[in-house]
This record gives structure tokens, C-alpha cells and sequence, in this order.
């Protein structure tokens, strides 16, 4: 079972989304948070793999609490998703500097919602291209290309471009004619070369350095 933590300070978000997941059969909501104290004490207390986190909360907000979850001392980490709308794209690059590891709309439907969740879970975040790409594209620097891609082997840097459209390892096993495993295999690598948390500070990084959206 996959134990997911709600934070929101609407109940009523809060409800529908639990509505939602508790009704998978392998997903158990195992505890609600009104705000990001709350959010931080509820993570102690019960452990989650997946917080799906607000933003805009009162007393403490979906970041700062993001940050005090993927803090190197944190005693517990679980998986973060940011639940959003498209008005908060300026949080959501801070977010990905805050370690955050996907993101979700608030109007998501049952289906994705459900995903989101099971990605989270795995490690293969990036859920939704339409908030993915929007967002790394914000990353994007005028660099003539990336110094630091010459680290990375070929293969990984094909692993990385396509992760930074937004496809899932699943997709980039397809597309690449290699396994899953071998996919996150690169991506391991991947992630020590650069020093990145999580698949998202991945593609940030390819947007930023110039590796992706060559061709958008």
C-alpha cells in the first residue's frame, strides 16, 4: 500500500481528493493536514511515502514546509507533490529548488490524480507534460550549450532530454528501445553526475544548461 499524506487548507479539496484515492486499491490516505505545521507534525507521526502538498497554506506554507521536509538533517523523507494551479508557476520554480519532486493541477480527475501517486511512489514523477514542460521551460537559459553535459554519456544524455519533455521512464524505455531498469539505471547515474535530488532537478538542470527544448 502506498500511504499518502493530504496537505491543504481547504477541506473541501482535501475530501474530494481523499474520496478519490481511497478508493484505489492500493493507495491508504493515512492522514490530513490543514496547514504546513500541521503537515510537518502529521509527517512525523505517520510516516507517508507521498505528500501531496498545497502551496498556499496558512501559518506555514506548502514551501517552507517542502524545504524542512527535504532538508539533508530531515529524519524522515517522503516523496513531495505539489498540487497547484497554473497561476503559481512562480512558486513552482521555487519549488523545484526546494526539492520537490512533481507537481499536479488542483482540477486534476480521479485517473491522474491516482498516477500521480503511484509515480511518486516509484520515483518516476514527472506525471503531467502540461505542467512539466510549462514549468521547465521557465529554466531556460540563453547558454550556447551545457558544459557540464559533456559528463554524461550519450545514452544519458538521450535519457535526459526526454525526461525533460516530460516523459515517464516507461515512455523513455519505449522510445529508446531499452528496459525500465536500464532507464533508471542512467537516471542514478545522471543524478550523482549533476548532484540533483530528484528526477524534476534533472530536467530543471536540462532546461537551464540548454540540453533540452532546442527544437520548442
Amino acid at each position: 500500500m502506498i500511504r499518502v499524506l493530504l496537505a491543504d487548507d481547504q477541506e473541501i479539496v482535501r475530501t474530494g481528493m481523499a474520496m478519490i484515492l481511497s478508493a484505489e486499491d492500493d493507495i491508504d490516505v493515512v492522514a490530513h493536514a490543514r496547514d504546513g505545521l500541521q503537515a510537518l507534525e502529521m509527517v512525523g507521526l505517520h510516516r507517508p511515502d507521498v505528500v501531496l502538498m498545497d502551496i498556499r497554506m496558512p501559518r506555514l506554507n506548502g514551501l517552507d514546509a517542502l524545504r524542512h521536509l527535504t532538508r539533508p538533517q530531515a529524519p524522515y523523507r517522503p516523496h513531495v507533490v505539489i498540487v497547484t494551479t497554473f497561476d503559481d508557476e512562480e512558486y513552482l520554480a521555487r519549488a523545484v529548488d526546494a526539492g520537490a519532486g512533481g507537481f499536479i493541477l488542483k482540477d486534476s480527475g480521479p485517473r491522474l490524480l491516482a498516477e500521480a501517486v503511484r509515480a511518486a511512489a516509484a520515483g518516476d514523477s514527472l506525471v503531467s507534460p502540461a505542467i512539466t514542460v510549462r514549468l521547465l521551460r521557465q529554466f531556460r537559459t540563453v547558454s550556447s550549450g551545457p558544459e557540464t553535459a559533456t559528463r554524461l554519456s550519450p545514452r544519458e544524455r538521450e535519457v535526459v532530454v526526454l525526461l525533460a519533455d516530460g516523459l515517464t521512464n516507461a515512455e523513455i524505455a519505449t522510445a529508446l528501445s531499452i528496459t525500465v531498469g536500464t532507464v533508471k539505471t542512467h537516471l542514478t547515474n545522471v543524478q550523482a553526475k549533476l548532484g540533483a535530488r530528484n528526477r524534476v532537478e534533472i530536467a530543471a538542470w536540462a532546461w537551464r544548461s540548454g540540453l533540452a527544448g532546442r527544437g520548442a
